[in-house]
């Protein structure tokens, strides 16, 4: 089987990159990590940062226009969302009927997709750990999309860590809400648990060195174990001790799991609004 890295040296045709922002500007960094010639992609961005000017010097095609971009492999949109629908007229030229578009714009549908932009169309959603390799993206294929289109759009995805599939596309709002929004969380949790140490008398500096180190131990403690979560929890918690004292407030009535479950159910409800 090929590899995602040889499935991108070899591509034909150009990669079309919409919105170089945070998450597509890590994905194009993943992408020329892993082996794609520069000068096959273009990245369409009105206020590229340095970063995309840097690696417009080196090969990346910046703002051309579509009549020069050549034949089009696949065209990905990063946009925000709540843009997508006014920057169409820009992105239509770019996409033949047969050509693979893959959205990674949070709420958008596949239907809309179609809509706006045509193509064969792929709709994943990724989270900002890409920006490390350490992300993790589902996504869903449209019926159209060829067996070879689905592996062009595994090898883009792959470039910036994991990459589940689904077949369900009503499953993507929770997946926005979970994976997509989940990071965020963790953030909150290293910053809540930082200031509580300073609460309970801590130096500022060192509260919040103690809360994120924890934080970062834990999820990679949790990324190398072949322990469910809650194992893993147990095993932090001696029966009648310190922990077990805390867990009793946060697992309690009205805890995090209740949090949580309102959270993820609110992100999934927005998500859904965005794709009105």
């Amino acid at each position: 089987m090929t590899s995602p890295a040889s499935a991108l040296s070899e591509l034909q045709g150009a990669i079309v990159l919409a919105g170089a922002g945070k998450m597509g500007g890590a994905m194009l960094t993943g992408w020329l990590a892993r082996g794609l010639d520069a000068s096959k992609v273009v990245v369409i961005e009105p206020q590229p940062s340095e970063e995309i000017r840097a690696l417009a010097a080196q090969g990346v095609r910046l703002n051309a226009a579509a009549a020069n971009a050549g034949d089009v492999a696949a065209f990905v949109v990063a946009l925000k969302p709540q843009v997508f629908r006014e920057a169409g007229p820009q992105l239509r030229p770019f996409v033949k009927a047969s050509t693979l578009v893959v959205s990674i714009m949070a709420g958008i549908t596949i239907a809309a997709l179609k809509q706006v932009c045509g193509g064969n169309v792929v709709r994943a959603m990724p989270n900002t750990p890409a920006s490390i390799g350490r992300g993790i993206t589902v996504a869903v294929a449209d019926q159209n999309v060829s067996a070879a289109q689905r592996a062009i759009a595994d090898a883009l995805l792959c470039a910036t860590g994991l990459v589940e599939w689904t077949a369900d596309e009503m499953l993507m709002d929770a997946v926005t809400a979970v994976s997509g929004s989940g990071p965020a969380y963790v953030f909150l949790l290293a910053e809540e648990l930082a200031r509580a140490g300073v609460e309970a008398g801590w130096p500022a500096e060192l509260a919040t060195k103690l809360a994120r180190e924890t934080v970062a131990g834990a999820g990679e403690l949790l990324h190398r174990s072949d322990l469910d979560a809650s194992v893993l929890r147990q095993n932090v918690t001696s029966p009648g001790g310190t922990t077990a004292a805390a867990l009793e407030v946060l697992m309690g009535e009205g805890g995090i799991r209740s949090l949580l479950t309102r959270a993820v159910a609110e992100a999934t409800k927005r998500s859904r609004e965005l794709a009105k």
